[in-house]
């Protein structure tokens, strides 16, 4: 009897999904354009192991793209799931690879995190991001482990420039007091509800001029 009545309720549950909002249902594919909730962490996780769920997420972004196939550019250092990023709402420096999920970790954080925070502190939007790259075939700084910047699953962002063309550059403005400051820090705790790893200036000298974004395995935000 009780068996029955938990297959029942199992079952009348799994109905009721097809009801709720799909920004609300963990088995809907991720929009972009959605206000993040507690279940965007679930369904970005979901998008590493699922190619065409992540597909069916970037394309719900503002990101100009175009879709690679699968290559090895170096021995060590294969790159899957990716594309090239060339523009988004703000223009990049220069174009660069991400795996999709790193890409879908980006739209997030420009939408529903970098753009807020400019406008919140400055009043009017970042138009440019400068960045020193996404992909390099090494492992992490004094480790035997691989960086996820050998498989293109990693951005480091140095700066931005707003609207009027004033520029804020992580390695100038992180120590200060002012408003670029105050930015910047924003900026840094939005990166981390985007991505799966955010390191700052805090974290270490090695990232005193940058912000280092990854969708890697683990969970880390400094």
């Amino acid at each position: 009897m009780v068996c029955a009545l938990l297959a029942g309720l199992a079952w009348g549950g799994w109905q009721a999904w097809p009801a709720v909002p799909p920004r609300w249902n963990p088995w809907a594919p991720l929009d972009v354009r959605d206000s993040p909730n507690p279940l965007t962490p679930f369904k970005q996780w979901r998008l590493r192991h699922d190619p065409a769920l992540c597909a069916t997420a970037l394309a719900s972004s503002a990101l100009r793209y175009t879709v690679l196939a699968d290559s090895r550019p170096a021995p060590d250092c294969p790159i899957e799931n990716s594309v090239r990023l060339h523009a988004a709402e703000v223009a990049f420096n220069a174009s660069f690879t991400a795996t999709c999920p790193l890409a879908v970790g980006y739209a997030l954080f420009e939408r529903h995190g970098l753009q807020p925070a400019a406008r919140r502190v400055f009043g009017q939007p970042v138009v440019g991001i400068e960045h020193y790259g996404s992909f390099a075939c090494r492992n992490i700084a004094r480790s035997a482990r691989r960086s996820q910047h050998a498989s293109a699953n990693a951005l480091d962002i140095a700066g931005f420039r707003l609207g009027d063309g004033r520029r804020i550059s992580v390695a100038r403005d992180w120590g200060g007091d002012d408003q670029a400051a105050r930015f910047l820090r924003l900026v840094r705790d939005a990166a981390c509800r985007s991505f799966n790893v955010t390191l700052g200036p805090d974290y270490n000298a090695a990232h005193r001029d940058h912000l280092h974004v990854d969708m890697g395995p683990g969970r880390l935000c400094r």
